[in-house]
């Protein structure tokens, strides 16, 4: 564009007439300001539909502007308002779709004729030239800017992608630690509580009780920072086996039925996370007597159904708690499925999980 503004500054060159050379400086000074105001609005991701508009009407009152200021200057020796005319059809793309281009185009072209007839200079020629070189102009600034604005998108579009993943990461780390804390902070509440109702009556048990809640607190701590520092891998034998011990020394009869052979790390995370949600709420919210955890394996699923006794009729998660919704949408997320019944008094909880290989 800056060289587009060289050829009609040559007209300033062969004018004689210094009065001329001074208004086809300002003409095309004037000119070169909304330009470079134009190409600034153009490689702005998102400038606004007000900001388009004043810079449409100011690009048109300077080219409009320009044909009595400029017009004049070299009168027939040098087609001073023809070359300025070109850059105004190549300018158009920076502020336009090019489909507005063409019919704005024929209007300069005509302009530039009129022009030509006022200063005569070849009519033909001038407006050839304005024709023909701002158009072509102006399909390359399209491209050029097209192309940027393509490039803002992709660039945009990774940013917004990665704004999402992370806003995913911190919901599975949140729900990982929900998972992780809610169960051990429930079996320390319930032991909390079994110590103070003892203290009078059973001093040993209430010892034993409160104990039990400081390893467990201590257990809690300890997955916390790994989980934290990320260092934390869900073994799924582990969490059945914790899960099973607290529940028994609940008083809740605890039968397991583990799965046939070693699944896999993230079939077994998956389902880790639904057995601890599932453990919390045997204890939170039923007075089970009896608990039952079973693994089966089938055309490439894998379930696990957490049976147990006592759970009312209207048995529900913790409002305030991620709880089993959340594991469901999970779960969902990666092509399982997690359902819960209850029936006379009896709580299921059934997580299938596709095996993956």
């Amino acid at each position: 564009m800056a060289a587009t503004l060289l050829l009609p500054a040559v007209g300033l060159t062969r004018e004689p007439d210094a009065w001329r050379a001074a208004a086809g400086t300002v003409g095309l000074s004037a000119f070169a300001l909304v330009l470079a105001v134009a190409l600034y609005a153009a490689v702005t991701p998102a400038p606004s539909v007000r900001l388009r508009r004043w810079l449409l009407a100011g690009y048109a009152a300077v080219a409009v502007l320009s044909v009595p200021l400029v017009a004049p200057v070299a009168g027939a020796a040098w087609p001073t308002w023809a070359w300025l005319g070109a850059a105004v059809v190549g300018g158009l793309a920076l502020l336009a779709p090019l489909r507005s281009v063409l019919p704005a185009a024929l209007a300069i072209v005509a302009m530039s004729g009129a022009v030509a007839v006022f200063t005569g200079t070849s009519v033909g020629r001038s407006a050839l030239l304005t024709g023909s070189v701002g158009v072509g102009i102006a399909l390359v600034n399209g491209f050029q800017v097209w192309f940027w604005r393509l490039l803002v998108q992709a660039e945009q579009g990774r940013a917004a992608q990665a704004r999402l993943v992370a806003a995913q990461e911190r919901l599975r780390f949140a729900a990982d630690v929900h998972d992780l804390l809610g169960h051990h902070l429930t079996v320390i509440a319930l032991k909390s509580e079994l110590a103070a109702r003892l203290a009078s009556d059973d001093p040993v048990r209430a010892g034993r009780a409160a104990g039990e809640a400081q390893r467990l607190a201590a257990t809690a701590l300890s997955e916390l920072r790994r989980t934290v520092h990320g260092y934390r891998r869900i073994d799924l034998t582990e969490q059945l086996t914790a899960v099973a011990e607290v529940l028994r020394s609940s008083g809740v009869r605890c039968t397991v039925v583990p799965p046939a052979g070693e699944l896999p790390s993230e079939v077994a995370t998956q389902l880790a996370a639904v057995l601890r949600e599932a453990g919390t709420n045997v204890l939170r919210h039923s007075r089970a007597g009896w608990c039952r955890i079973e693994f089966t394996q089938e055309d490439q699923v894998t379930r696990m159904i957490v049976t147990n006794d006592g759970a009312p009729d209207t048995a529900t998660s913790d409002r305030h708690s991620h709880g089993l919704r959340g594991l469901a949408e999970r779960l969902t997320g990666t092509g399982g499925q997690l359902r819960t019944r209850c029936a006379d008094g009896v709580f299921t909880v059934e997580a299938t999980v596709p095996t993956v290989a």
